[in-house]
């Protein structure tokens, strides 16, 4: 038996780690000239992976932390697609487009909240930049089902899409009326159907717990009736309360949140729940089917992380279209202003929008490997790292490794000459078990660090 009440002590802010170094690392000291320069050294022999942000929602949903605008009206919609074929066009100017694309994502606000039309006018411009396709290309798209038909289906389907991931969050009454985001089980059951029907075979929803108002038992009732559509992955993410960032987060009484102790036994219950009924944990937050790639991956250790999530397309520079989204390669991120504004008069002038970015150091690279090493395959393979970073790994991380004894002690990890192992419980404090190896979380008193908790 778990007593978790002992581990309420690691809720404290962390990043997720979706990148390495996080976020707040970056710079406006990293201009276009520098993502100009990162494009022209690139190999012709790397695969590219896109990233389109599609901001825009109907309303606001409180939980979210997502880069969004709300609109109901249409002409800012056509106006956006109009700078996202700018963007690409001056793309083309300074990086080879003619390489491969392995993975391809539109994420959002609401992708799906642009028409059909519109979604096809977006298709087939980036197809137009972009044409060499891999025949395996991972093809997704993020939906809320509430804006969500055949004909949303059948353009993404024409365009190569072959992977669909529908927002849920939970379907208790309670939490969807305080959460802003009234969505019927049905609805989401009609959607999948659409998606199954059209011959998309990689189906993923999305949830959430730490809510307000969620209880064990609650959550426990979502899980119950959300299996029943035998979706092939799920998410399942720990709410981040970052009121200090999202405005909408403060209209929630924090008194309803569950505790930190609850939460634990909820992602207890998640997983215990998902591996009882055939899926498997993979990563931090995902449950996928045997028979699915995530599956096969983390088997293999080949699992890899990035801005969307877990994938197994490793290997490739991500390229990030539209407002706010983030790319990155070997040893830069890069991310485009935040404010259509600014975004659009960087267009209009014909520039790359780059609002800031980030220049990895090779210790910068070392650590990124190993957190998202952890993160990813829940293990770390230390004389991979040895040869790979020409180091000795307990010399070079001896700071990071006495930090790590607690988590020994407590049976939360392993540690051998010859590799760290994750213990099934000590996956659900995969964030602090990866903390003592950011260099830079270090530097920040616990009390500054304006991330979300980490439980």
């Amino acid at each position: 038996m778990i007593d978790f009440k002992k581990f309420k002590k690691y809720s404290r802010p962390g990043p997720r780690y979706t990148s390495y170094p996080t976020a707040p690392e970056f710079s406006e000291t990293f201009t276009q000239e520098d993502l100009k320069q990162y494009y022209k050294n690139q190999s012709d022999d790397r695969a590219l992976s896109l990233y389109i942000h599609m901001p825009f929602c109907r309303s606001a949903c409180y939980f979210c932390g997502c880069n969004t605008i709300f609109t109901s009206k249409e002409d800012k919609k056509t106006r956006y697609i109009e700078y996202l074929k700018k963007e690409l066009n001056i793309l083309k100017n300074y990086l080879n487009t003619k390489r491969v694309v392995t993975q391809m994502h539109f994420g959002g606000g609401t992708p799906t909240f642009f028409s059909p039309s519109q979604l096809e006018e977006v298709i087939i411009a980036i197809k137009e930049i972009f044409p060499n396709f891999a025949i395996d290309a991972e093809v997704s798209c993020e939906v809320d089902p509430r804006h969500f038909t055949k004909e949303h289906m059948d353009v993404l389907k024409k365009g190569g899409c072959n992977r669909l991931s529908f927002g849920v969050q939970d379907l208790d009454e309670t939490v969807q009326k305080t959460i802003h985001r009234i969505q019927p089980f049905e609805l989401t059951q009609n959607v999948i159907e659409i998606a199954r029907n059209a011959g998309i075979h990689s189906v993923n929803t999305d949830l959430i717990y730490g809510l307000p108002h969620q209880t064990k038992e609650s959550f426990k009732k979502t899980l119950e009736k959300m299996i029943t559509l035998n979706t092939d992955r799920f998410a399942v993410f720990n709410y981040a309360h970052v009121p200090w960032l999202m405005k909408t987060m403060r209209k929630f009484d924090e008194s309803t949140f569950p505790k930190p102790e609850t939460k634990l036994e909820m992602l207890k219950d998640t997983i215990d729940f998902f591996t009882s009924n055939g899926y498997k944990m993979v990563g931090m937050d995902h449950f996928a089917k045997p028979e699915d790639e995530l599956f096969k991956a983390i088997e293999k250790g080949e699992l890899h992380r990035n801005f969307q999530g877990y994938t197994t397309k490793g290997g490739a520079d991500l390229i990030g279209i539209g407002l706010t989204s983030i790319g990155n390669g070997v040893d830069y991120y890069a991310q485009n202003f935040k404010d259509l504004e600014s975004w659009e008069k960087a267009l209009d002038n014909g520039d790359l929008p780059v609002f800031k970015g980030y220049r990895l150091s090779a210790d910068d690279q070392l650590r990124q490997f190993v957190i998202m090493e952890l993160m990813s395959n829940f293990s770390l393979n230390i004389a991979r790292v040895e040869k790979e970073f020409g180091i000795n790994f307990k010399e070079y991380f001896d700071d990071a490794l006495k930090a790590l004894e607690e988590f020994e002690e407590a049976e939360l990890i392993t540690i051998s000459d010859e590799k760290i192992e994750v213990s099934q419980t000590g996956t659900m404090l995969i964030r602090n078990i990866c903390m003592p190896f950011d260099a830079y979380l270090n530097n920040i008193p616990e009390d500054k660090r304006r991330f979300s908790k980490t439980i």
